[in-house]
């Protein structure tokens, strides 16, 4: 699979890490409920091969899945890592055995974070490692991050973080932690119906910092709109690929980490990269956005 396959290549700012803008999420390759090891651990295995066998670079992943099943499948199927390969990593969150998502914002928290996923990885240092802001859900709300974003920095200066990116952060947050350090990308909630980073996104664009959709199908609630099916069935493409491809189109500082269990569902999602939108199929879905806001 070529570049123009995986929706061409971006650069991350300031850095030497370039990546094809279609990448992989790990999330789904732990068990039920993110927790516990996966059902088929040789198809977990077999996927994040087939993965980068289809020339993607960029994997997302967080000690805080399964927890810490994710980074050790990722270090069995694929270390030694190919040397082409960016993995980001994200920290902010525990999981306690209830199963619950939990703030892990402590200077001591994420430093043993960093460490946690680095040896679970295999890793001597992270590439990028994003600030999760943990507020009440998925949605992201206002609140100093100086201090978590502070910790990270020292980190990076002691060789253990490359780079440092963003989660679940609002405009000002962003702006709080550029004044601390370089910003290289910002991960937040994003797709089709949910559009509350439109500007942000726009702004993240004129500085040439990535902007990484999670949730791009909706999440826990997949996206499901008239318009997308008739859309999809026009194109001859699943619903989920034209959300995906019209992702891309959205702006070329998108980068997408859509995650699967499946290598079937895999090849789906990198298919997507293909699809071609026209300027009038764009303006039909740019409509799911503003019915959703009213």
């Amino acid at each position: 699979m070529n570049e123009a396959k995986l929706g061409g290549q971006f650069t991350f700012p300031g850095t030497a890490l370039t990546v094809h803008r279609m990448g992989y999420g790990a999330m789904q390759i732990s068990g039920p409920g993110i927790w516990g090891p996966p059902k088929d651990l040789d198809e977990a295995v077999a996927v994040l091969r087939e993965a980068i066998e289809s020339d993607v670079d960029h994997i997302d992943t967080s000690d805080f899945y399964g927890p810490h099943v994710t980074n050790q499948i990722i270090r069995q199927a694929l270390h030694p890592y190919p040397k082409e390969l960016v993995i980001v990593t994200k920290l902010g969150g525990r999981r306690p055995p209830d199963k619950s998502w939990q703030p892990a914002i402590s200077p001591e928290e994420l430093k043993q974070g960093v460490h946690d996923n680095l040896r679970n990885l295999g890793l001597e240092a992270l590439d990028v490692v994003n600030y999760r802001f943990m507020g009440s859900g998925h949605g992201s709300e206002e609140g100093s991050i100086a201090e978590q974003v502070s910790v990270l920095a020292d980190l990076k200066a002691q060789g253990f973080i490359r780079h440092i990116g963003l989660s679940n952060v609002t405009a000002a947050q962003v702006a709080e932690a550029q004044g601390i350090t370089d910003v290289v990308c910002v991960q937040n909630n994003y797709n089709l119906a949910h559009r509350h980073d439109d500007v942000l996104i726009g702004d993240l664009a004129r500085q040439g910092i990535a902007y990484v959709p999670f949730f791009p199908l909706g999440g826990f609630t997949p996206l499901q709109s008239s318009t997308l099916s008739s859309v999809a069935e026009r194109l001859r493409a699943a619903p989920m690929q034209v959300a995906l491809a019209w992702l891309l189109h959205r702006s070329p500082n998108i980068l997408l980490i859509p995650g699967t269990s499946s290598r079937g569902h895999l090849r789906e999602n990198l298919a997507a990269a293909q699809l071609n939108l026209d300027s009038e199929t764009l303006a039909e879905l740019e409509g799911i956005g503003a019915a959703a806001r009213h």
